[in-house]
């Protein structure tokens, strides 16, 4: 166990060294080719129910993807972190629009989230369940191995989306191709995603 947390610190290092000395320009060009081939993707057509992350600095740019959701009716979820002493645990909670997401006040990790007190919102597997989580990430392998930030968030999600009736949801991680890496270490806990999308061709 200490050398699987050892390897994936230091994995996490080096792909943060490596996203670091992208600059603006780039994040934001492979971020509208990867909201493209997401766009056109068959299981982006099809889901209704769609979780995706608000973007920190160091990740694809999501932006575009949830006006996209907006303008074609689908029904969108974020995530809403709760960390209490050493235990970590997430709700994906149902926005609204654009206007709903810009109203949202900032934590200390430059992301938007709905304020403490804000309990009145849908969360998605005490309804209908979801369709497709687009994931994010520090690193992923092409065996659908993926890097966290070792909080554990989404595979603690994904397990209870595994006990709902609708069962797990389609899981899509959005990469910069530095991100990309041969092969993740993987604990027991660690749940495999479906399937990364990047600007690479596959």
């Amino acid at each position: 166990m200490a050398a699987l947390r050892a390897a994936k610190q230091a994995m996490r290092r080096e792909i943060k060294k490596r996203v670091a000395a992208l600059d603006d320009q780039e994040k934001l060009r492979q971020s509208r080719v990867i909201s493209q081939k997401l766009f056109k993707h068959p299981k982006y057509a099809r889901c209704e129910r769609i979780a995706v992350f608000l973007s920190m600095h160091d990740e694809v740019r999501t932006e575009e993807i949830i006006q996209d959701l907006f303008k074609h009716g689908k029904t969108c979820f974020m995530p809403n972190y709760l960390t209490q002493g050493t235990s970590n645990h997430m709700d994906m909670v149902k926005l609204t629009s654009m206007e709903d997401m810009m109203s949202l006040p900032l934590t200390s990790w430059n992301i938007r989230q709905p304020a403490a007190d804000d309990n009145t919102r849908e969360e998605a597997l005490e309804t209908g369940g979801l369709d497709l989580i687009l994931m994010p990430g520090l690193g992923f392998d092409r065996n659908g191995n993926r890097l966290g930030r070792g909080k554990g968030f989404y595979d603690s999600y994904l397990e209870r989306c595994m006990k709902h009736p609708k069962g797990k949801p389609y899981t899509i991680a959005l990469a910069f191709r530095e991100q990309l890496c041969q092969d993740i270490p993987v604990g027991d806990n660690d749940v495999l995603i479906d399937e990364v999308l990047c600007d690479v061709l596959d």
